[in-house]
């Protein structure tokens, strides 16, 4: 048996390197701790490049099985799929329930593509009322297809903010438009109080507190024809150029070999290169076999499958979990 000199000196043992061990883990989760809402733009923000998913709808069980996914967001598109918002509610409620994510993120998250197209700045300015709808369900960006217009893009950085924030108003940009009632449920979304929200709700880069990603689709020879204005737009976060759409649009595809038209590689080099000098990330689709080479090249957005983030995130060396 133990004596009582010799039981309490492995008591003393066991509470010091107890506590000793809950001290390492508060440091290590102190450091780990997200420093955002956003998980899309911390990384950014730290020179990362992203990956997402996508989803065509789905409600509150679809968002719980989501909650752990590998990737760093999720696309939720309404662009060919049913304008359902009380689904969205409930898919971002499944996220929140599911969770929190492996980096210690609230959610992953959720940049959720418009049914309405960036044709001119009328036809944004008439559907306005969607960007509030599905920010009121508490996604963390938006990305406007066919953006074939600089005005439709300011019009959709105005529907997306609250009057207060006032970064190149006057300058490119109106006076937000989004109301203070719009402000808690996506607040409970974030885990934040409405006041923070309102706060915080504003499209980065152009504030460098926002927590907002907007991005759009310069999908066609329209919308390419204003690749360099339609990037500039104070607001906006990222760019894709679209070749499934492109591609319809000149009438060409792809070349039995894999290669692109120099149609569509011109169009893409113009995308690629306009984002870079408007200083906004680019969107491609990343594949396992190309992944490195597309980080190399510029590509800081992948379309992608969890073999080809996994590939991405070690070729920059990437600490942050998903």
């Amino acid at each position: 048996m133990l004596n009582v000199t010799r039981l309490a000196t492995l008591l003393f043992l066991l509470l010091i390197n107890g506590h000793a061990g809950l001290s390492r883990a508060q440091s290590t989760s102190a450091l780990s701790a997200p420093k955002r809402i956003n998980k899309a733009i911390e990384l950014l923000e730290r020179g990362q490049p992203i990956y997402y998913t996508q989803v065509n709808g789905g409600g509150y069980e679809a968002g719980k099985a989501l909650a752990q996914t590998w990737a760093d967001y999720v696309t939720y598109n309404f662009e060919h799929s049913a304008f359902n918002v009380s689904e969205l509610h409930e898919f971002m409620r499944g996220l929140v329930d599911g969770g929190p994510t492996k980096s210690g993120h609230r959610t992953p998250a959720v940049i959720c593509v418009l049914p309405v197209a960036g044709h001119d700045g009328a036809m944004v300015r008439a559907n306005a009322w969607m960007v509030e709808q599905v920010l009121s369900a508490g996604v963390h960006g938006i990305l406007l297809a066919h953006a074939r217009s600089p005005e439709a893009v300011r019009a959709l950085v105005r529907a997306a903010r609250f009057p207060m924030h006032t970064q190149a108003v006057g300058s490119g940009l109106e006076e937000g438009l989004r109301g203070s009632g719009a402000a808690g449920n996506p607040a409970r979304v974030w885990g934040v109080s409405p006041a923070e929200y309102r706060r915080v709700a504003d499209p980065w880069p152009l504030n460098p507190d926002g927590e907002l990603l907007l991005g759009v689709k310069i999908e066609d020879r329209h919308a390419l024809e204003y690749a360099e204005a339609t990037t500039k737009v104070p607001g906006l976060g990222f760019a894709e150029w679209g070749p499934g759409d492109m591609s319809m649009s000149f009438g060409v595809s792809r070349n039995a070999d894999g290669t692109w038209p120099p149609v569509l590689a011109d169009a893409r080099a113009r995308v690629l290169t306009a984002t870079q000098v408007a200083g906004i990330a680019f969107l491609n689709v990343v594949r396992p076999d190309d992944v490195e080479a597309m980080i190399d090249e510029g590509v800081m957005i992948g379309a992608a499958n969890q073999q080809a983030a996994e590939l991405g995130r070690q070729h920059t060396s990437r600490a942050m979990p998903w």
